[in-house]
């Protein structure tokens, strides 16, 4: 009996350098997969997210993905967006509208639009979040947790929820972020208590730095202490949003550097509606676009039982 291969590609997000951004999985045609098989062909990829394509359900989507870790199905993910979406403009898809994208998954639809900059790039409305803050008497926990002095408590930490939950915390500098050496168990503990998956410290750069801000998401690495994400789209989706409720904008457009300790060089976009200029059509619909390059880096068939 022959195999039965479908088209696959595995896209570098948040870079237009190789390597240097958080890798996805993209398989295409999957609609005959289960999600049994899905979960299965992630656990095997290995990866953060692997992502599978299928045909819309709502008319109003341009197609449907479905989002895997290798434990288990995510509603919405920031670097699946826009790395699938990469892969399937790649591919030879026609957008509905040109330069506009609906992508149907489990948090609903969620829209994209091609940004001018960097070229290639695109960018992916964030969607409604719950946000909780961090009580007060946990305070002390978060500080033992990031082992750290540095926190900045005058921008209150919060669980931001998007489908895709972060302990959102400020700390006062981009050099105390990168600094930051957490402490595993203690992590672990307030991690599960918040129901999130990790914490996303963010710090601000000086003004002449590399980005706005630095931001790393630090998680839980079960027995193996704590492990970090490369590149995080939720995580600055989430950042995003609580800027705006905090009121710590630091302007229409700001920039994101993720990954440096990792070595990495995660590039993030993030600019407000009222950064449009007059007279655009989307000016005032009170989103928030969390943006960034994308590269194929294999491409080819997937080989499934």
């Amino acid at each position: 009996m022959p195999a039965h291969t479908v088209r696959f590609k595995q896209v570098d997000v948040f870079t237009s350098v190789p390597f240097k951004g958080n890798p996805l999985a993209v398989v295409f045609d999957a609609d005959a997969l289960d999600a049994q098989q899905m979960q299965a062909i992630a656990r095997w990829t290995n990866l953060s997210e692997t992502t599978f394509l299928l045909k819309p359900s709502d008319p109003a989507a341009d197609y449907r993905v479905r989002i895997f870790t290798t434990h288990g199905e995510l509603p919405f993910a920031g670097h699946p967006t826009l790395g699938t979406a990469h892969a399937l403009l790649e591919s030879g898809y026609q957008p509905k509208q040109a330069g506009k994208l609906v992508q149907q998954c489990g948090v609903g639809l969620v829209e994209l639009e091609a940004l001018s900059e960097p070229h290639g790039a695109w960018a992916f409305a964030a969607p409604p979040a719950r946000v909780t803050p961090l009580a007060e008497d946990r305070h002390a926990a978060l500080s033992t947790a990031l082992r750290s002095k540095a926190i900045d408590f005058s921008a209150a930490p919060c669980a931001v929820d998007n489908g895709a939950p972060w302990l959102v915390v400020r700390v006062n500098s981009a050099r105390d972020c990168l600094a930051l050496e957490p402490d595993a168990a203690a992590l672990a503990d307030l991690v599960h208590s918040v129901h999130t998956h990790g914490l996303a410290v963010y710090g601000p750069h000086e003004a002449d730095g590399p980005a706005t801000f630095e931001m790393r998401c630090l998680m839980p690495g079960g027995g193996f202490g704590v492990g970090e994400d490369p590149v995080t789209g939720s995580a600055n989706a989430a950042l995003a949003g609580l800027l705006s409720t905090q009121q710590l904008r630091p302007g229409p457009r700001y920039s994101v550097r993720q990954g440096t300790v990792l070595g990495r060089a995660g590039q993030v976009c993030v600019h407000y509606d009222d950064a449009r200029p007059a007279g655009d059509p989307l000016r005032g619909r009170g989103k928030t676009w969390i943006g960034g390059a994308s590269l194929t880096i294999v491409d080819g068939t997937f080989r499934l039982p």
